[in-house]
């Protein structure tokens, strides 16, 4: 479903990524991990072309997306929701309008198809009860999975998730967690980057450990975190395990 060949990317003179290659087959949940600074937000960020890559292809679903001219770009990121770190929502919408507003604009649905569709996603989410709510009337766990069910509404083939438990107090990340897993189990495609070691372990298919830009070690949660080959993964799950600040987002 998303597949990522020779992936490089510069900014100046500092090159971020080096010869990304990595596939996520359909209904797969691929996690990434990575101390500080080795790549995992910029190598998500072009996914969906947010950041354009140096060198490289991207495909989804078969389709190459890094020949795609940016004046189509729009149309292709419907395919490929994205939740990032911050909510970005708006602040002077209803949580039922926030999710409805691309719908309208980027699919050209009716204002009743979206609000069904809305109310359904919202539903998934456990928020349906939330739909006449102003965003800041919500804790950050409930604006993280609007913000969700927003990307949902779209009908993406692949969801990306940039760090989406980072900026909530930690009795609030379950619920977002909670929402994940509930995706996987109907069959979504994602790629997450997260410093979430215990939902790496419970709920991915498949871990990759990203170091200086490379894809450094892959395989199985059994087999990355419990017997991880490179001494660069050793060091920095024993860094995690301690708390360390490295596991923190890019």
């Amino acid at each position: 479903m998303l597949e990522i060949a020779g992936l490089e990317k510069s900014f100046g003179e500092v090159q971020v990524l080096k010869s990304i290659d990595l596939k996520v087959q359909e209904g797969e949940l691929v996690f990434v991990i990575g101390p500080s600074g080795s790549g995992k937000s910029t190598m998500l960020r072009c996914c969906n072309r947010l950041e354009e890559p140096t060198s490289g292809s991207i495909f989804i679903d078969g389709q190459r997306i890094t020949d795609i001219p940016h004046r189509d770009l729009d149309r292709m990121r419907l395919k490929v929701g994205m939740v990032f770190q911050g909510f970005n929502l708006y602040p002077q919408m209803s949580v039922l309008k926030n999710v409805m507003l691309a719908q309208v604009k980027a699919l050209k649905r009716s204002k009743a198809e979206a609000e069904a569709r809305a109310l359904e996603m919202l539903d998934q989410v456990g928020l349906k009860h939330k739909a006449g709510a102003m965003p800041a009337e919500l804790s950050g766990g409930q604006q993280q999975r609007v913000a969700i069910a927003r990307a949902l509404a779209l009908d993406p083939q692949v969801m990306l998730f940039d760090e989406p438990t980072s900026a909530l107090d930690p009795e609030l990340v379950g619920s977002v967690l909670k929402v994940m897993k509930g995706l996987r189990e109907k069959g979504m495609t994602m790629l997450v980057v997260s410093h979430e070691m215990q939902f790496a372990r419970e709920a991915a298919d498949r871990v990759v450990f990203m170091d200086q830009g490379y894809v450094a070690e892959q395989g199985t949660p059994e087999e990355i975190f419990g017997a991880p080959k490179s001494e660069r993964l050793k060091t920095f799950l024993s860094r995690v395990s301690h708390g360390d600040v490295e596991a923190e987002a890019d």
